[in-house]
């Protein structure tokens, strides 16, 4: 009988059916199509949708890879593609994972487990005692420039080779690690700490001898655990009892997928209707679970009771589930164990932290490699001008080691206070309270970012919906005219109810045949009264009271009392829009107060009781994008089915009307989620023939969902529309004006998100994030290359158009065409993912990283965020609803997402500008020093002799300069308030300009020729001692270094000038006590005075020349706006 119903395909789904499944049976149709396949170049065999789906190997992003790999491949980089590869392949023979299994679990019997399961412990640490310490070298010395500073301090030990002295060397580098390794400590002991307090938390264990308290990291596969109300769920667990009456109970899973409603689950029926809790171990019963998965919205088992005749066999799914790291919201509950530790749902889910390096910190890098090049070559030309004689091998590393301050070791710890001072600053900025600086070292990836991947449940939007609009067809209420529907309400509640009291039976009867007969127009109270009631009836909500103690101690459960005060209730849903609706229902005087798995309650603005039955319900899909519920009125007996759904889904399921799409599209243009509520009136005889044509539907084995949804559709035709709804997500603070500051910026945004389709398009238009006038492309649902290829030819011909993609279709898309789908949406303005899991967020950050070798930011406030967060090359947390878990793991930490914006138009360009600009001048620091030493050492016969020994090396890079060159980090090119109202201003800062191989080659000829103006200057002019020389060269050095300090601050600030005058101060007062290095007796003369004056002047005074001309004739664009 099941088998014979006829599949009349879903409404919905008929559009598409044409469309995809031509692709898919008919080869012929494809040739058809072959004009739209060409258009897009996806390198596809029309032969390919019927191949293996390993076959996208062939694709030209494949190909790539395989081109001719020769030795220049080979010295330009291969050699570390091949070393990384083969340290790859170690690691993965070395961890080799255990390949998962589906498993039999049986009740409170962990001994029965076939297989050793991982232990139930939490672990976020990325050190052990033994690997703390070369972890932390590796992550030091992996960086060239480290390497070399230690390379070139241990050169020191050996005596030919022994330039000055050895704490002029290891001091430094020293100070650098020291500073490393105890700031890594500190965050390892928290993480550490964080571990044991979650591992040690206490749960209550059934035994066969009764309860007793295990840590949750000593809890086994096939355990039975008791959780209460409020306490976190500590390992993934098939729930088999609860203390509700119903059988049901409510979870919070904010931390595992973001969504803040509760959701619904339900207990195993057979072990739920044991007479008492100990009754679970005089049952042989078992749990079949699939095998772990990263997918937390789905779950397929059965659960199976071997000792009854015949064996009670029931299928599980996901509402049968408890996950980890969610929370029980009402009751206790029973649950077994299935899986553990890393096998759990949110571990799976879960990306672990990487260290992240900033791409100013590799732009370094790779200039100090450039440096060093320079280096060698310099001390070749010595020894050859030399003429390689003697032992010119050690010459050769001594002049390496003479000119190794060419790369400066000052510059890692200028930087990293650099970085330092920047987080103080971002901390203290009262514009942005509460927001934290977690990760020191990457500041400067603020003023770099080109997208910005965003959650949008807590982040952009509050997760608060507040009613604001009934529409009828012909009447509209809004906000302020609320008390007018309240007002229908209470008086056609009060007719009906002074009819049924003065004896006639037929006033509600006459109502009703009022308002359902077909050539009497309804009045407007009656119309109100219908939609009001069918909002408060067509739903999944579950009022919940707060139970209170009773007189003698006891805890009383205020169901039980038929407590049904307004005081003590709250409402539970999935969804908050729900919710949203039953609270309206209950301002206007229909209020909600009870309900389980059949019936429900309503009371009247009067305090009467209404009672219904619940015959069926039809859930909220995405698929139908609707719900339904049949109910029976017990006072009349009248069965109704109503409906409710999205204007796509229900516009061809109602009557013909000539206002819902019109009305529809003006709500969701102010931001509204709309819903339609539809209503229609059943006989006994319609319900019968429905109800059992629905339960042989149900137990069908072949397409059991076609035939469902089939025998669903035959009810839903011609139905009564009753009243269109608007519900709004109310929108973080600013939010609006913040998404248009950073698209301003060249900032692109993309949504993220694991709520529904709709609600993510609707939030993407009312936050602005889709501009008015753009237009948006939804992505349809695909499920194989053939439907992939033709949804993508057809999302290519669109232009300057938003998207919305849903995860499954995202999937699909990125296993066959990943590089043309991401090119695609690159191009985008705007790109809104639904329906994303931890996971998948992640690895679309990671997508834009390789493809497009942008600079990427995630915000998210979740515990399913943090993924995308560690994923980020940086990553925003907010502080939210949700808990602290998104804040905690991110690298900056914020309050309010309006925040972001001075985080990266004012800070973000600081850092970066201040950054480049400290870099660059304390290599010029180097650079000019080493100049010197060049030109001295060509004088005088190229000897590998240093031009100033001991403490003026080591007073030269700290004391006399390192004040007035860390002042840097002060200045800045624009005022705060400019670059947040000319945010365009951002932009320039992603092309990288302030530090390139251009400014460094400037920076270069500069250092060139001011090197050899004080050298040449200070040879030319001394008479009669060498050490004249020295006096003459090194001071002119420390003026032109100081004057070169005022010459590349933008803006003054009195720190600055203090700096400048104290080192000039701490030199001259120092000046006393270098006997050994300076002539006293001639420092105090005229002569010396002049000739340092000459030669710091024409040093300095033609880049000074320089500089007013740039400014006067090519003024950078911030500078035009500044005037």
């Amino acid at each position: 009988m099941a088998d014979s119903i006829p599949l009349n395909p879903v409404r919905k789904s008929s559009k598409r059916v044409p469309y995809y499944n031509s692709a898919r049976l008919s080869r012929f149709s494809i040739e058809d199509e072959s004009s739209n396949l060409d258009e897009m170049p996806l390198m596809m065999s029309e032969e390919g949708f019927e191949n293996d789906e390993s076959d996208y190997q062939t694709l030209p992003r494949a190909r790539v890879g395989q081109r001719n790999r020769g030795l220049g491949w080979f010295l330009l980089g291969g050699w570390k593609v091949l070393c990384g590869s083969c340290c790859d392949c170690l690691l993965h023979i070395c961890r080799r994972k255990k390949e998962l299994k589906a498993r039999t679990v049986w009740l409170g019997c962990p001994e029965k487990c076939e297989e050793k399961y991982p232990k139930n412990a939490i672990k976020n640490q990325k050190y052990n005692i033994f690997t703390f310490v070369p972890g932390v070298l590796y992550q030091q010395f992996k960086f060239f420039l480290n390497l070399y500073f230690l390379v070139v301090a241990c050169s020191q030990f050996v005596p030919s080779l022994k330039i000055g002295y050895l704490y002029t060397y290891w001091a430094p580098l020293g100070f650098v690690l020291a500073v490393t390794m105890v700031r890594e400590a500190v965050d390892e002991v928290r993480r550490c700490q964080r571990d044991q307090d979650m591992n040690s938390q206490l749960y209550s264990k059934l035994t066969m001898r009764g309860k007793i308290q295990v840590k949750s990291s000593d809890i086994q596969v096939g355990d039975l655990i008791i959780v209460e109300k409020n306490q976190r769920i500590p390992a993934d667990m098939i729930f088999l009892r609860t203390s509700e009456k119903n059988g049901t109970c409510f979870i919070r899973t904010d931390q595992l997928d973001g969504e803040t409603d509760w959701k619904l689950r339900v207990a195993v029926g057979c072990t739920q209707r044991l007479p008492a809790v100990g009754d679970l171990f005089s049952i042989s019963a078992y749990v079949y679970a699939q095998k772990p998965q990263l997918d937390i919205h789905s779950f397929e088992g059965n659960f199976t009771r071997e000792d009854t005749d015949p064996p009670i066999h029931e299928s599980l799914s996901i509402e049968n589930t408890l996950w980890a790291s969610t929370v029980v919201a009402s009751g206790t509950v029973i649950g077994v164990v299935i899986y553990t530790g890393k096998e759990t749902r949110s571990v799976l889910n879960t990306s672990y932290a990487k260290n992240k390096v900033g791409l100013l910190d590799l732009e370094l890098n790779r200039l100090t490699k450039a440096l060093f090049l320079a280096q060698v070559v310099l001390a070749v030309v010595m020894v050859a001008l030399q003429g390689f004689v003697g032992p010119w091998f050690r010459n050769l590393f001594r002049f390496i080691v003479l000119f190794s301050y060419i790369i400066p070791i000052s510059l890692r710890v200028n930087l990293d206070m650099g970085k330092s001072a920047y987080g103080w600053m971002i901390t203290k900025d009262e514009n942005i309270p509460g927001t934290v600086v977690r990760t020191s070292t990457i500041p400067e990836e603020l003023g770099r970012l080109v997208y910005l991947l965003t959650d949008k449940t807590g982040t952009l939007t509050q997760n608060e919906m507040i009613f604001k609009r009934l529409h009828l067809g012909t009447v509209s209420y809004g906000t302020d005219t609320m008390d007018e529907i309240q007002n229908h309400i209470v008086q056609s509640y009060a007719q009906v109810t002074t009819q049924s009291s003065s004896g006639s039976t037929t006033g509600s009867t006459s109502w009703k045949t009022q308002a359902s007969g077909p050539k009497v127009r309804k009045s407007v109270s009656s119309r109100i009264h219908e939609a009001v009631k069918a909002i408060a009836l067509c739903h999944n909500v579950t009022p919940v009271y707060e139970s209170h103690v009773g007189v003698n101690g006891e805890t009383e459960s205020a169901e039980a009392d038929q407590d049904f005060s307004d005081d003590n209730r709250t409402y539970q849903a999935s969804s908050p829009d729900e919710v949203a609706l039953v609270r309206w229902t209950e301002s206007v005087g229909l209020t909600l107060v009870n309900r389980d798995l059949t019936s429900l309650q309503l009371k009247t603005p009067s305090g009467q009781i209404l009672s219904f039955y619940i015959l069926q319900i039809f859930p909220f899909t995405s698929e139908s994008k609707r719900m339904g519920i049949i109910v029976r009125e017990e006072s009349t007996g009248d069965i109704t089915f109503y409906m409710k759904g999205a204007d796509v889904a229900m516009a061809s399921i109602v009557q013909y009307n000539d206002w819902l799409e019109e009305e529809c599209g003006n709500m969701a243009r102010e931001g509204l989620r709309t819903l339609v509520v539809a209503k229609k009136s059943l006989s006994e005889e319609q319900y019968q023939d429905f109800e059992s044509r629905y339960n042989h539907a149900k137990l069908s084995i072949h397409d059991r969902t076609l035939k469902v949804a089939a025998v669903v559709e035959s009810l839903e035709r011609e139905m009564e529309l009753l009243c269109l709804t608007g519900v709004e997500d109310q929108l973080q603070a600013d939010v609006r004006p913040t998404l248009e500051l950073l698209r301003n910026a060249g900032i692109k945004i993309w949504m993220l998100t694991g709520d529904k389709l709709e609600t993510a398009t609707c939030i993407a238009k009312s936050s602005h994030l889709v501009s008015r006038n753009q237009d948006i492309h939804v992505f349809r649902p695909v499920s194989n290359r053939g439907e992939a290829h033709l949804e993508l030819n057809a999302f290519r011909r669109k232009h300057d158009c938003a998207l919305v993609i849903s995860g499954d279709s995202l999937e699909v898309c990125l296993r066959y065409y990943e590089h043309e789908f991401v090119e695609l949406a690159c191009q985008c303005p705007a790109v809104v993912c639904c329906r994303c899991s931890p996971t998948q967020k992640a690895q679309i950050v990671r997508l834009l990283q390789q493809h497009t070798a942008n600079r990427t930011c995630a915000i998210g406030d979740g515990g399913n965020d943090v993924s995308m967060i560690q994923a980020a090359d940086c990553g925003i947390g907010i502080e939210g609803k949700e808990g602290k878990q998104a804040s905690l793991a991110a690298d900056f930490s914020i309050t309010q997402f309006k925040h972001i914006g001075r985080l990266l138009m004012v800070h973000g360009r600081n850092s970066y500008k201040r950054s480049a600009a400290l870099g660059q001048f304390v290599m010029h620091r180097g650079m000019i020093i080493s100049t010197m030493q060049a030109v001295f050492s060509s004088v005088f016969y190229f000897a590998s002799v240093p031009l100033y020994q001991g403490f003026l090396m080591v007073g030269y890079a700290t004391i006399y300069t390192m004040f007035p060159v860390f002042s840097l980090v002060l200045d800045q090119d624009v005022k705060p308030e400019m670059a947040l109202l000319y945010p365009e201003l951002y932009k320039d800062l992603t092309k990288g300009r302030s530090l390139s191989f251009k400014t460094f080659l400037i920076w270069v000829l500069i250092s060139v020729y001011q090197g050899g103006i004080l050298m040449y200057g200070a040879l030319v002019l001394f008479e009669s001692e060498f050490v004249h020389v020295v006096a003459i060269s090194f001071t002119a050095l420390i003026l032109t270094e100081l004057l070169m300090v005022a010459l590349t601050i933008r803006t003054w600030h009195w720190l600055m000038v203090v700096a400048e005058f104290f080192s000039l101060g701490c030199y001259l007062a120092s000046l006393a006590f270098l006997n050994e290095y300076f002539d006293l007796s001639f420092i105090t003369t005229w002569p010396f005075l002049w000739k340092v004056s000459a030669i710091t002047l024409v040093s300095c005074l033609p880049l000074y020349i320089i500089k007013y001309l740039k400014r006067k004739f090519s003024p950078p664009s911030y500078s035009k706006l500044s005037s």
